[in-house]
């Protein structure tokens, strides 16, 4: 699984940052989310899965490679 995040979309509420922080974190500068683990292990999948959920702006995709 790879994680797509569409920056433009971005609204850096940090809904991700707080449901999976092992795989998104913020720019100091704007606030918007930025992706650290761009194929994140199988024991992150379901935080991942949340984030993809809890996004007020459905700025992230969750996609099957």
């Amino acid at each position: 699984m790879r994680v797509e995040l569409d920056e433009p979309k971005c609204v850096a509420s940090g809904q991700c940052v707080m449901a999976s922080p092992e795989v998104f974190d913020q720019r100091d500068e704007d606030g918007v989310a930025i992706v650290l683990e761009e194929r994140p292990a199988d024991d992150l999948l379901d935080d991942v899965r949340e984030a993809v959920a809890i996004c007020p702006a459905a700025a992230i995709r969750l996609v099957d490679q």
